[in-house]
């Protein structure tokens, strides 16, 4: 299956994320927090703990840094107690946008991600308004150049859902979220290493925004990714 050429943005959300390491680790505190608090602490019966403590280590993040987090989340130690909110809206040209939060305070959360739309050229919708045009899904994106034939081959064997390459030669593999980690694995062992490899929420469809409208758009995801209660940021524009 074709898909349209997502290598460019790939590449530029990683550098940018790159450039946000600060606040990487903070994110990742939360998101082991509230896994560890809605499943357990034990990493072998909880998948979402599980890609959150591999997110830790991707981050360098110490070992005893994770525990530490664990431990509070599952009553080991005094922690906060975060909630989990979704907000959806649109951007420039009509983008969707859906903004994951974890906040211990949804008043201020909710004023500061609607704050970031009106200044910045977007309107926050209500729940549902965008969602039915994204997936939830798994997804590793592989660089242009890996073996289309050979990667298909094992990614279908593995129990993907699709493998989609791209008009720049990307080739992304989507699974069904909780196949995630066993498609991953699966195709890890058969020597192909993911550039991204996700659970995310992706973009059925991408509305393509250039000159003043694609740097509109990216000041408004960059001012949204960058809220403190922000996990996480997807839209459908095509930069």
């Amino acid at each position: 299956m074709a898909g349209h050429s997502k290598w460019a943005n790939i590449q530029h959300r990683k550098g940018r994320q790159d450039e946000k390491r600060g606040k990487i680790w903070t994110r990742i505190i939360r998101e082991i927090t509230v896994a560890a608090r809605a499943g357990g602490g034990d990493l072998s019966a909880n998948p979402r703990l599980r890609l959150a403590v591999d997110k830790a280590k991707a981050a360098n993040m110490p070992a005893d840094r994770v525990k530490y987090n664990i431990d509070k989340a599952t009553g080991n130690a005094e922690g906060v107690n975060y909630e989990e909110i979704r907000y959806e809206g649109y951007g420039i040209g009509g983008a969707a946008i859906m903004v994951d939060t974890m906040t211990d305070n949804r008043v201020r959360t909710v004023a500061d991600v609607r704050h970031a739309f009106s200044k910045h050229g977007g309107n926050m919708g209500t729940e549902g308004s965008v969602a039915f045009q994204f997936k939830h899904c798994g997804q590793l994106v592989f660089a242009p150049g890996t073996n289309e034939d050979a990667l298909m081959d094992a990614a279908l064997e593995a129990g993907a859902e699709d493998v989609i390459t791209d008009d720049d030669g990307a080739i992304e593999v989507l699974t069904d979220y909780a196949d995630f980690e066993k498609v991953k694995a699966a195709l890890e062992v058969a020597g192909f290493k993911p550039e991204i490899a996700e659970v995310t929420m992706r973009a059925e469809n991408t509305i393509d925004l250039e000159g003043d409208d694609a740097a509109r758009m990216q000041k408004l995801l960059d001012v949204l990714e960058d809220l403190d209660d922000v996990q996480a940021v997807y839209h459908n524009a095509a930069l």
